[in-house]
């Protein structure tokens, strides 16, 4: 099937009904990282910098929880690094990143400002449109990672899923699909992804640059401006990663994250709940060293004291140590306070951080740490090796995710706005528009 009749045809009562629950999960969980990162620095800067330099025009559209109308790429803008800036929304395997934390923020301003114009979009047009997106954009990753020298961050794959979703609820004829991939795939960014594991900072995995890159390419194209071919989707060098379109569902293997830091981390910590399961007694305060065994790129996190929120999120002593000596480990736990908590620094300091072989050689279709607890009174204790909780082998509960999403809601909505926003998502598909789920996430 070609990229342009799957993005067309594909209608949300088709997919699987094991995908169908996924794509709504997805939802659900990037609108609860939304939701928490309300007060994050990155979030605060690109409200500001929307408002400023990306007024209401003709379209308009309001920024995630937040009710402030402006420029629809200022939407994009805002709600990718929105979603970015806190580090627990879903990812990829063989992409290596994510495409929600891109294409929900996008897609939801597109269908705000075209309501605004008098098209109204059902629930189950909209849910067809988001799985258009993530496939897409999924595929353009894997697609990516294949042939290029570097690994690139999720924003420079995933404007492509902009495009592919929004030409559906656009209805673009498939010339002007055509000219509106290979702008958003020449224009998208470079993003060198180790660039920001080495030195992290808002930029992150650059999905405010994906979705503005998606949303401008699309704008571009209906005013007539053309566009090269998109080699992500069209060379043949890629073709294998698009034949079983419409037959194989990328967004069925998506991972979530129990907690909010680079998924590279999140084995580590996996290993080091469940050892805090099986020894409940266990006192942070008992702990002489930590030995973390794991694959090369999670080696390179260390993050033994880190400077701030970013940092904290894209590291693995610290929050390893928090969870350590707090029992848990959210939003609070990484953001800019926690950085200065001596009570966790003082575990950190004792982590030790190592490259095994065979678990880099395992990677990137498995992510595999190994942790090791030596205690003062000369106790070890092992994890052996672990993959990390909310992968596809081990995945998240219902209960984990609404849980989750209250978590995170809790002091920006309140409890009876998180509610109203899980019945909707999941009543989303038989919805006659999308005005309700428009309302609650988008208003301040």
């Amino acid at each position: 099937m070609s990229l342009f009749a799957f993005q067309r045809e594909l209608r949300f009562a088709q997919l699987p009904a094991a995908t169908q629950t996924t794509l709504k999960t997805c939802l659900l969980d990037i609108l609860a990282v939304a939701a928490g990162a309300r007060d994050t620095a990155a979030s605060r800067s690109l409200r500001r910098y929307a408002a400023e330099h990306y007024p209401p025009g003709r379209l308009a559209s309001r920024l995630l929880f937040d009710g402030h109308a402006t420029h629809p790429l200022g939407a994009a803008w805002a709600g990718g690094f929105r979603v970015d800036s806190l580090d627990a929304h879903e990812g990829h395997f063989t992409s290596k990143g994510h495409a929600g934390a891109t294409v929900v923020p996008a897609l939801l301003a597109l269908v705000d400002a075209y309501r605004e114009q008098g098209r109204a979009i059902s629930g189950e047009e909209f849910l067809g449109a988001l799985g258009v997106g993530y496939e897409s954009a999924l595929r353009a990753g894997v697609a990516l990672m294949a042939t290029a020298p570097e690994y690139h961050a999720s924003g420079a794959f995933s404007g492509v899923g902009v495009v592919c979703g929004g030409a559906r609820l656009l209805g673009l004829d498939e010339a002007t699909f055509r000219h509106a991939l290979g702008i958003a795939e020449y224009f998208g960014p470079r993003c060198p992804m180790m660039r920001l594991i080495d030195h992290p900072s808002m930029l992150r995995d650059a999905h405010g640059a994906g979705a503005f890159a998606g949303v401008n390419a699309l704008l571009l194209a209906q005013a007539g401006v053309t566009g090269a071919p998109a080699t992500t989707v069209e060379s043949e060098a890629v073709a294998a990663h698009w034949s079983d379109l419409g037959e194989h569902w990328e967004i069925d293997d998506q991972y979530f994250k129990p907690w909010p830091v680079c998924r590279w981390a999140q084995p580590a910590l996996t290993a080091v709940s469940a050892l805090m399961a099986e020894h409940p007694d266990l006192d942070a305060d008992a702990v002489e060293s930590i030995r973390v065994e794991t694959f090369h790129e999670s080696m390179r996190l260390q993050g033994h004291a880190p400077a701030n929120a970013d940092e904290a999120q894209y590291a693995l002593a610290f929050p390893l140590a928090a969870l350590i000596r707090r029992g848990r480990l959210g939003p609070a736990e990484v953001d800019d306070g926690a950085t200065q908590a001596e009570d966790i620094l003082a575990i950190s300091r004792r982590i030790e951080i190592v490259e095994a072989e065979e678990l880099s050689a395992r990677f990137p279709r498995e992510l595999l740490s190994r942790v090791r607890l030596l205690l003062k009174d000369g106790r070890e204790l092992c994890s052996g090796i672990t993959a990390a909780r909310g992968d596809p082998d081990s995945p998240l509960s219902r209960d984990d995710f609404v849980n989750k999403f209250r978590r995170y809601s809790s002091s920006t909505l309140g409890e009876t706005r998180a509610d109203e926003i899980i019945e909707i998502v999941d009543a989303l598909d038989r919805a006659p528009d999308c005005s309700e789920l428009l309302d609650r996430v988008l208003a301040g």
